[in-house]
């Protein structure tokens, strides 16, 4: 089995490569998805936010209001690694379970979507490493038009990650997505060639 890291910058196009590759045949973990499993009305991770930041970042229905959460961790470092420290042991733990799930029904290639690998030191537990890029005023651009940020919070959440150029110095392979869907198609279709050509 293969098992690939699949990162990029927040914006970079990582969801689309991400659905591409599936449409390839991999098997997609997304560590998004085990995010949200992760604190999930009632579970550990819930009641740890909640204990740590109050009832004010709860919706009505009392799940996360993630907006309200987003606007305090993503201004302040110390707080972003405390939501952190109580999110990834858990979205770890469901990955680990899900690879060897994926092991067990002889699946030949798993991508795992991380948007933190890098920051989380996760490189060494994947034989291959996926880095989907755009240029930091394209990512801003597509934040703001895409997910309705105002500049300002659209700017934090890119600052709040490790530069590109750290992460392309570190991958094995980017895939750059600042032109058309049809050329990051026909990139995609590279790189899944060159991943089956070895081993």
């Amino acid at each position: 089995m293969r098992l690939i890291g699949l990162t990029g910058n927040i914006a970079s196009g990582k969801s689309t490569v991400s659905q591409m590759l599936a449409d390839r045949g991999a098997t997609i973990i997304d560590a998004d998805e085990l995010a949200r499993e992760a604190v999930a009305y009632g579970s550990d991770g819930h009641r740890k936010i909640v204990e740590r930041w109050g009832d004010d970042i709860l919706k009505a229905d009392g799940g996360l209001d993630r907006v309200a959460l987003r606007q305090i961790v993503f201004q302040e470092p110390t707080e972003l690694e405390a939501l952190n420290s109580i999110v990834h042991p858990e979205v770890s733990r469901l990955r680990d379970d899900l690879i060897n799930e994926a092991r067990e029904r002889g699946d030949e290639t798993v991508v795992c979507d991380i948007p933190l690998l890098f920051e989380r030191r996760l490189v060494d537990d994947f034989d291959q490493i996926v880095l989907v890029d755009a240029p930091r005023p394209l990512r801003l651009e597509r934040l703001i038009r895409d997910r309705a940020l105002g500049q300002t919070e659209a700017m934090n959440m890119i600052a709040s990650q490790m530069p590109a150029e750290l992460k392309r110095a570190r991958a094995d392979y980017i895939i750059e997505n600042d032109g058309s869907l049809t050329a990051l198609e026909a990139r995609v279709d590279e790189v899944w060639r060159a991943l089956h050509a070895t081993g």
